[in-house]
């Protein structure tokens, strides 16, 4: 018997690259893809893990119409709360996109094409993610929805090495969950070797 993951790579997704994160903005612009566009911001700003991403609600974001500079949620998996930012780009993006679907702040910020009265499915999120990651000519194996929750945490390691800044970012109640999470032992350490001259 062939076991489910033989040939398929398992484990963390990559996250993307500041370059990756421009192309798929730029193309989104250029076709008009305001969803999916206010969407990948929003992943890449909040940080939040799929299940709380598609399940936002207008009013989790805004207050009186306005979509505000910083939000916080009760995550579904941990049940405590988490906050994050939404910076300018993003708020112009939501704000165009709450106003052409006419969203009132009691509807899903995303809601199924399909099913009146509901968000849109993990794996119709995980199908644009594909898209995104396949027009960019990337290996769709290693990337995934959480690319998207880890992308902007390592971009933020990268710069600032300030593991407990990103441990509340991401929600995690220990640092060691942080560490794992980005790999940054092994990053670092391959980092090291490779600027070593022998």
């Amino acid at each position: 018997m062939t076991a489910w993951n033989k040939d398929k790579r398992v484990g963390q997704k990559k996250a993307f690259k500041l370059e990756e994160i421009w192309r798929i903005r730029i193309r989104l612009e250029i076709e008009n893809q305001l969803e999916q566009l206010a969407l990948f911001n929003l992943a890449i700003d909040s940080k939040l893990r799929s299940c709380d991403l598609i399940s936002l609600k207008v009013r989790d974001i805004s207050s009186a119409s306005l979509i505000q500079s910083r939000a916080m949620i009760e995550q579904q998996k941990t049940h405590k709360e988490v906050q994050f930012e939404i910076t300018p780009k993003t708020q112009q993006c939501l704000s165009q996109w709450v106003y052409l679907k006419r969203l009132s702040s009691s509807d899903f910020l995303f809601p199924s094409p399909r099913k009146l009265g509901q968000h849109i499915c993990y794996h119709y999120y995980a199908n644009i993610v594909k898209k995104w990651v396949s027009t960019l000519g990337l290996d769709i194996t290693q990337y995934g929805t959480h690319s998207l929750r880890r992308t902007k945490a390592s971009l933020i390691y990268a710069k600032t090495k300030n593991l407990r800044a990103i441990q509340l970012l991401l929600g995690h109640s220990k640092l060691q969950s942080t560490i794992e999470y980005l790999g940054v032992e092994i990053e670092d350490a391959l980092s090291i070797s490779e600027s070593t001259e022998t």
